[in-house]
Formats: C-alpha cells, sequence, structure tokens
C-alpha cells in the first residue's frame, strides 16, 4: 500500500505523541493509560489499514489523530497537582460529586462530536438518494452514543482488574454518558446545518 504524503504527517504526529507517552507511562508504570494506548494503536490500526476503503477525509482524521493527543496528555500531564482530565475547566456546576465543566467532560464530547462526522461518511454512499433525515439523524446520533459504551467498557475493564485507576466512581461514569451524548446531539446538529447549506 502506497502511503500518500498527508498520510505521513498523521503517521508521524500519532507516532511521536504515542512514544512519548507510552515511554513515560511505563516510567511512571501507570498500567491504566497503558492499556489505554493498546486500544488506542487497535483504533489507529484499523484506521491505517482500511483507509483505502473507508477513504477517510484528512479533516476526520486529524481530528481523530487530536483527540488521541487529548487523550493521552489528560492521564499524564499534571494541572494544579492533578491530572489533567481531573482539570476545572469552566465552573457550569459544582456539586460534592461531580463539577462541569472538566478537561475530561470536554474530551468526550469532542469524540462523539467528531464520530457523527466519522458515522456519516462511513454510511452516506449507502443511503438513498433523498433519505429521511427525522430518522437519519436519531440514528446517527444513537449509534455515536451507542460505540460511547464501548468506550465505557473499555474504561471499566482496568478497574476490575488494577487496584487502583484513574476512571472515578458512578457520577464520572454517567457524565462521560451524558457528555457522549451531548458531543453526539452537538455534531448532528452541525451536519444538519452543514449538509443544508
Amino acid at each position: 500500500m502506497t502511503i500518500k504524503k498527508g498520510e505521513w504527517l498523521l503517521i508521524i504526529f500519532n507516532l511521536i505523541y504515542i512514544i512519548a507517552f507510552s515511554t513515560y507511562y511505563l516510567k511512571i508504570k501507570n498500567i491504566e493509560f497503558l492499556w489505554y494506548i493498546v486500544i488506542m494503536l487497535l483504533i489507529f490500526g484499523l484506521l491505517f489499514f482500511t483507509q483505502r476503503i473507508t477513504k477517510f477525509s484528512y479533516p476526520i482524521l486529524w481530528a481523530l489523530s487530536a483527540w488521541g493527543l487529548m487523550h493521552m496528555a489528560g492521564g499524564g500531564l499534571i494541572v494544579k497537582g492533578k491530572v489533567l482530565y481531573a482539570f476545572h475547566m469552566i465552573p457550569i456546576w459544582a456539586h460534592e460529586h461531580f463539577y462541569i465543566l472538566k478537561y475530561d467532560q470536554f474530551v468526550h464530547a469532542y469524540l462523539y462530536f467528531v464520530m457523527i462526522f466519522v458515522i456519516w461518511h462511513l454510511i452516506k454512499n449507502n443511503l438513498n438518494k433523498k433519505p429521511n433525515m427525522y430518522i437519519l439523524y436519531p440514528v446517527i446520533t444513537l449509534t455515536a452514543i451507542g460505540i460511547g459504551a464501548f468506550n465505557e467498557i473499555a474504561e471499566f475493564l482496568p478497574v476490575l482488574f488494577l487496584k487502583e485507576t484513574g476512571v472515578g466512581g458512578y457520577y464520572n461514569t454517567a457524565w462521560d454518558i451524558v457528555f457522549n451524548a451531548l458531543g453526539a446531539i452537538l455534531g448532528a446538529f452541525t451536519l444538519w446545518i452543514f449538509k443544508k447549506r
């Protein structure tokens, strides 16, 4: 398979931060994020080896690569004595058990915003010329939210096998699902506006 110049840039960008964070997580013995790196390598490997079939655009591939970097940084960079994932971005709602908006919630919303465009790209050529948009957009949104459920399973597995993780408890998981859904809804709305034009 011949690799295009734009694809080489993506490969180099992703390899730089994956190798850097892998080295860092190995050094500090963070098994949880080493597990996430394995998952990311599987996802990016799937994207790479199916690119000639899926033909994802560069904006989609760069958006997914940016998520990969945000995810790796979230568990490794320390801000005000805590990992970046726990960083309080905007004080929208503070409660004794949770805080909105955290970096973690932003990254979840971002990923499932992007996921709408990933799903749309995969299905658009298999649709009728005039699909029923009142059915299509909710289905795309629910598909992205369903993919988010696999994300939560991936986060849950380390909890089962490791003594300590940074995953958080029930509120964290519930808010992850909420922000997955919010990102997907915003993505579907953005896609709808884009398609109307």
